[in-house]
């Protein structure tokens, strides 16, 4: 038996994709830190593009500031709206690590002057290629100096499914990237991900709100708090929270909590706040679910993982459209649980 999720264990809500003043974002680092705890986070990382810096004053016994920055890499370096590109979240693994991967003055268009010329400059600086051995290159070069990486909103990006399959070494994907999501009501990929799953690619999700609070907080626009990710992680320092994104202890979600998750042979038992549905998806035409209404939610289920399914994965709806949802687990590791 594997209790991936225990029950009435502390999960750390999280945002990991959050832009500031710094960058375009609208609000300052301390301003995002204190809306964010206000609203019952413990995990904030402020991911400006091509900026990064090391927040680790501002964070608190009870609030954990996590270094990192959002690189992108374009077929040129002007924004076009029609063709594809890639953003890449890189998380560093130790709190005062901000090496710069792969400067190039034409992407680095938010960091003043000076603050460039501080920069510590590690790989490549030849003009960056959209291309899979490029982005690989890239995704290497930043693991070798002390970040993980994670693929961000590939369905705004216009990513092509062939070239994100050789991708090698993000260790997760955005399920659900928030602020693209208000913009397009289809940066949801939960598809993308079994597409992902069925091919053998093992791929870690999350999801994250990407925001910049252009809109004030009471209109529909605005872009916190929709869409976050709970670590399950030993506690709340530094050191463990880097570790449980790595193994993948961690859940996607845009509403519902994910109370206990237990995997016992052929058999999976799921507990959650109260939805409208709880799904295992195994890769399948048909999935198991238990359905249930306002008047009686569902708050639990049971299933049996079939024998040719090669892997599985949990996902529980709300009545409000959102869902939370569990990384893929492939047969090679629920069968030695």
């Amino acid at each position: 038996m594997y209790e991936y999720i225990k029950k009435n264990v502390a999960q750390y809500k999280a945002n990991l994709h959050c832009h500031s003043t710094r960058s375009d974002g609208k609000l300052s680092p301390s301003e995002l830190k204190k809306i964010y705890k206000e609203q019952g986070y413990s995990v904030l990382a402020i991911t400006d593009h091509e900026a990064p810096y090391d927040y680790s004053e501002m964070s608190e016994n009870d609030f954990l500031m996590i270094t990192g920055y959002e690189a992108y890499i374009r077929p040129a370096p002007v924004y076009d709206l029609y063709r594809p590109e890639v953003h890449i979240n890189l998380f560093a693994k130790e709190p005062h690590n901000i090496k710069y991967i792969n400067f190039n003055e034409e992407f680095c268009k938010y960091l003043p002057q000076a603050e460039k010329d501080k920069l510590c400059k590690v790989g490549s600086q030849e003009r960056r290629r959209y291309d899979a051995d490029y982005i690989n290159s890239f995704i290497k070069t930043a693991k070798e100096n002390g970040y993980i990486c994670a693929h961000n909103h590939p369905v705004w990006s216009l990513e092509h499914l062939e070239q994100m399959m050789e991708y090698d070494g993000f260790f997760s994907m955005e399920i659900c990237n928030y602020g693209s999501y208000l913009s397009n009501r289809i940066e949801y990929n939960a598809h993308l991900y079994d597409i992902m799953l069925r091919a053998g690619k093992h791929l870690f999700v999350h999801s994250a709100d990407d925001n910049h609070n252009s809109a004030p907080s009471d209109s529909p626009a605005y872009d916190s708090f929709g869409a976050f990710t709970m670590i399950l992680s030993r506690d709340l320092s530094y050191p463990s929270i880097i570790e449980a994104l790595e193994k993948g202890d961690f859940y996607s979600s845009m509403g519902p909590v994910i109370k206990e998750l237990v995997f016992d042979g052929n058999k999976v038992h799921i507990e959650t706040s109260p939805v409208r549905q709880i799904t295992m998806h195994d890769g399948g035409k048909r999935t198991a679910k238990v359905i249930g209404d306002e008047e009686n939610p569902v708050t639990s289920a049971d299933f049996i993982i079939p024998d040719a399914a090669k892997y599985v994965r949990l996902s529980a709806f709300d009545f409000r459209g959102g869902s939370a949802d569990t990384r893929g687990f492939f047969r090679d590791e629920f069968e030695n649980f």
